[in-house]
């Protein structure tokens, strides 16, 4: 579309996040079938979650829990009563021609998180957090007949979700981006999900309007689904906003409609215009009881809520002294903090833990496809060779080398650095020949250093560190090479 800055800048885009999370839970919402991913089609059902006639839902007590525990983590408020409503909609997907699902009496209210934007911090409302089953799966792909027919996988029929709704507090697509990230975080520390966008177990969907910048009144919202990425959920925002300021800047008016982000085009594409709530007929489930969370359980769930991303960045600034932005990445997951306060209690230095960890670690799994939780470096592991370091027995040229080789073969620091004889060089003597022997292979530069161009000095002292493999002491080759320079 290409529309100017100044364009742009007189409108100022309102966006909402829905956000489904697939709980952690071994068994579906109302009945004991697995909800295992990757099993054949059609293998974890049931009559229940298939919904043939006569079956009844048994509410699964783990779920109320997980949901708890997720709503009291974004600050919302767990209510006592709580009920489950019939969202009446056909569709292949969903066998009984109803969802069960909740609706004005909701599990939770009136949440918010903290985001971090443009350097600055924001708080975001949550309207609610309502619990639900999911759709069976629609496969439009990878079948004989599949120009002709859509085929259905019934195994995710009936998996617990939280829906995770917003306030429509976002101002620009990087802030929805920021909030999707911190909201997933949370939801992985307190464990209620493993948030696996690839799988299905995190969607989203997104409102957007428009509005000229600085009135109150909202523009016209339309939804946009099929966003399985943070990527794309910014991209996509970034198109429906710069299409609905074209439009009005072009005198038309915006259709309220839900649209799908089309990934190959790299747009959004009209797919149906948005229902209402009064579409749904929604009226309470008439099989099941209402949801009473005692406030006993209540608090006995908030007891039980582990350390939180925020609480943790804090802990770890104070107590291991390192950087705000250290602390940061190295609580993206629980697992990554796990790994790092393992290290610094086998005895590495917290400084040097985060460094190495963010340097070395993080881009050898990157690089190989692995989580932290499958490092073949443990966190003992990587501090043996970081005392090493620290203590002098090694150069840090070195240690990268030896880091690189445990990573591959899954040996210890101790026994790569005996084995192939990369103890750090202290004998001055030996460092004194390799350095007389660089100086005289580079007479034009040894020139070129006394006639004051003090940034050969560095050439030098790579070419030593080359020649002794990198592991002469760093410090007796500067002072070795200053004192034959001069």
């Amino acid at each position: 579309m290409g529309l100017s800055p100044e364009v742009l800048a007189k409108y100022e885009p309102v966006i909402g996040l829905e956000v489904h999370v697939q709980l952690l839970t071994k068994t579906k919402i109302f009945c004991g079938c697995s909800t295992r991913f990757g099993d054949a089609p059609n293998t974890n059902v049931c009559p229940v979650c298939l919904g043939l006639p006569g079956t009844l839902p048994v509410l699964n007590k783990r779920v109320v829990e997980m949901a708890a525990r997720a709503s009291l983590a974004l600050h919302c408020t767990a209510h006592e009563h709580s009920r489950f409503a019939r969202k009446n909609y056909f569709y292949p997907d969903l066998p009984k021609g109803y969802q069960i699902s909740q609706y004005e009496l909701p599990l939770a209210t009136a949440g918010w998180i903290e985001v971090e934007h443009a350097g600055a911090k924001k708080r975001i409302g949550i309207t609610r957090l309502h619990v639900e089953e999911d759709a069976a799966k629609n496969l439009h792909e990878g079948f004989a007949q599949s120009a002709q027919k859509a085929y259905i996988d019934y195994n995710r029929c009936g998996t617990p979700l939280c829906e995770i709704v917003s306030e429509p507090d976002m101002r620009a697509p990087a802030e929805a981006y920021a909030y999707l990230t911190t909201l997933r975080q949370i939801l992985l520390y307190t464990g209620v999900s493993d948030c696996n966008m690839e799988e299905g177990s995190l969607r989203c969907d997104a409102n957007v309007s428009v509005r000229p910048r600085g009135s109150e009144g909202f523009g016209t919202k339309v939804e946009v689904k099929n966003l399985n990425s943070f990527r794309f959920l910014q991209k996509a925002l970034e198109y429906e906003i710069e299409r609905h300021i074209g439009i009005l800047e072009s005198g038309g008016g915006i259709s309220q409609e839900t649209r799908l982000w089309n990934q190959s085009a790299n747009r959004t594409d009209s797919m149906r215009s948005k229902e209402k709530a009064h579409d749904y007929r929604y009226f309470p489930e008439p099989d099941l009881l209402p949801v009473h969370i005692s406030a006993a359980w209540r608090e006995e769930i908030r007891a039980a809520l582990p350390e939180l991303p925020e609480a943790k960045r804090m802990r770890f600034v104070s107590a291991y002294g390192i950087t705000p932005y250290d602390a940061e990445v190295l609580t993206g997951t629980p697992a990554l903090g796990d790994y790092f306060e393992a290290a610094s209690r086998a005895g590495a230095s917290p400084k040097n833990a985060a460094n190495w960890m963010q340097t070395e670690l993080l881009r050898r799994l990157n690089d190989s496809g692995k989580e932290i939780d499958a490092s073949p470096v443990s966190p003992a592991a990587l501090a043996e060779l970081l005392k090493l370091v620290e203590s002098g027995q090694i150069t840090g040229a070195v240690g990268k080398k030896v880091f690189a080789t445990m990573f591959e073969s899954g040996q210890g620091a101790a026994g790569i650095v005996a084995a192939e004889g990369l103890a750090q060089i202290s004998d001055t003597s030996a460092i004194d020949q390799a350095a007389r022997e660089v100086i005289a292979k580079y007479p034009d530069n040894v020139a070129k250093y006394k006639s004051g161009n003090e940034g050969v000095f560095k050439f030098f002292v790579g070419q030593v560190m080359r020649a002794t493999r990198g592991q002469a002491n760093p410090q007796a080759v500067h002072d070795i090479l200053k004192r034959l320079l001069s």
